[in-house]
């Protein structure tokens, strides 16, 4: 009985710290922000008015904030669709194929993910230069692209697409080689059963890779679409800075502005509750959502 007090205490004194921590620099924080929602407040003076939720009334009718949502919203969609898509097909074909130099491509691919969001956002900048961009230089050998430019950036219809490119391309590498170390993991006598059964590639992938990795794609899926949030608001202040006309606004990007250059701190604050509960949200419905029974082999 002392012996089980003496290991609960020593297991308290060890995570004590780390709680410590926990509250001082994530709870009391995410209550400051919750509590500076209620107020109207430029974030430099001692002048503060409480509104209440005044502040989120106002945001059920600013079509800006609207637009940074919808904007955040179909970054999630198609980012993640198209992301994980090619992840999943490339770790599958490095994986399962006798290709040479797999390590070479798997360091080609990781490439994107060390550089830094500003390298990409220059190297993006470039391919979308309108007149001596990669991609246009490209069409031009297809359509009469140089008399007629297309602005990728510049567009209000495209340039939230754009960025999702550039969002795509930086992460691919990094889910790719994640898959490939769990399908790496599945053995191979499952293949060379399946195949004995009259199972082609494409029904092996579907029904024995996946299912088998499910719980790590379920995991990265969570992580990435919250993680996701964060980041187009990086490649937003990067690539277009919310140009042209507030048209390629995000969630993050639009409360920073609120907040920081428009002296609505309190304002900014009650976008930033709406984003932690948008966030939790989210990825409490993508668990529902994926969740199933592991597969054991």
């Amino acid at each position: 009985m002392h012996k089980q007090k003496g290991r609960g205490r020593f297991a308290a004194l060890c995570v004590l710290p780390a709680t410590i921590l926990f509250i001082i620099f994530m709870v009391i924080p995410t209550l400051q922000v919750f509590w500076m929602s209620m107020f109207k407040w430029g974030g430099i003076s001692s002048n503060k008015t409480f509104v209440g939720l005044s502040n989120f009334k106002t945001l059920m009718a600013d079509e800006n904030f609207l637009r940074s949502f919808q904007n955040t919203v179909l970054l999630i969609v198609v980012v993640t669709v198209i992301t994980f898509a090619f992840a999943l097909v490339f770790a599958g074909i490095l994986t399962r194929e006798k290709i040479k130099g797999q390590n070479f491509f798997r360091i080609i691919f990781y490439i994107p993910n060390i550089l830094s969001v500003v390298v990409i956002a220059a190297i993006f900048n470039a391919i979308y230069d309108p007149n001596q961009g990669l991609l246009n230089s490209i069409l031009s050998l297809f359509t009469n692209v140089k008399e007629d430019p297309i602005l990728w950036l510049g567009d209000q219809k495209l340039v939230i697409y754009s960025l999702a490119g550039a969002l795509v391309w930086q992460a691919i590498g990094y889910y790719m080689v994640m898959y490939m170390a769990s399908m790496s993991a599945v053995p191979e006598s499952l293949y060379e059963s399946a195949g004995l059964e009259g199972a082609g590639r494409m029904r092996q992938f579907f029904q024995i890779t996946i299912p088998l990795i499910w719980t790590n794609i379920r995991t990265t899926l969570t992580f990435f679409i919250i993680s996701n949030i964060n980041l187009s608001f990086l490649f937003v202040k990067a690539m277009t800075n919310g140009k042209p006309d507030g048209q390629s606004e995000v969630f993050l990007s639009y409360m920073y502005g609120q907040a920081y250059t428009n002296s609505s701190y309190g304002y900014g604050m009650a976008i930033g509750v709406v984003v932690f509960i948008f966030s939790f949200a989210l990825a409490a419905i993508v668990n529902a959502v994926t969740k199933r029974e592991p597969l054991e082999y």
